[in-house]
C-alpha cells in the first residue's frame, strides 16, 4: 500500500513539474474505467520491478519492454498515459482521487 502512495505522489510531482499546463481534454481521453485498468497494471508492473530489484535481478529490460507491452495491451502509448494523468490531475482532481481509490481497492482485492 505504501508503494501505491509513493507512486501516486511521484506521479503528481512529475506532472506538476511540467512547464506546460493543459486544462483542455487531451485528443485521446481515457475514461475513468480505462485509467483504473491502466493504473492497476502499472502498479503491478512496479511491484514486479521492485521485487526483482530487491532480489538483485536486472530490471532494465522489464522496465522498458514491460511498459511498452503494458501500454500496447491497453491500446495506448506512454505519452497518452502521461497526458491523461496530467489532465486528470489538473482539470479533474476529484476524478483522479476516485481513480486512485478504485486502483487501491482493486489491488487490495487481488491481494486477498
Amino acid at each position: 500500500m505504501n508503494r501505491i502512495v509513493i507512486f501516486i505522489i511521484s506521479l503528481f510531482f512529475l506532472i506538476s513539474c511540467s512547464s506546460e499546463k493543459k486544462k483542455s481534454a487531451p485528443s485521446v481521453l481515457l475514461t475513468e474505467t480505462q485509467m483504473v485498468d491502466v493504473m492497476t497494471d502499472v502498479q503491478i508492473m512496479e511491484g514486479i520491478i521492485s521485487y526483482k530489484k530487491n532480489a538483485n535481478q536486472k530490471t532494465e529490460y522489464l522496465r522498458t519492454t514491460g511498459y511498452d507491452t503494458l501500454f500496447a495491451h491497453h491500446g495506448i502509448t506512454d505519452s497518452i498515459f502521461k497526458v491523461n494523468m496530467t489532465y486528470y490531475n489538473e482539470a479533474e482532481p476529484q476524478t483522479l482521487i476516485r481513480i486512485v481509490d478504485s486502483v487501491e481497492a482493486r489491488l487490495q482485492k487481488m491481494r486477498n
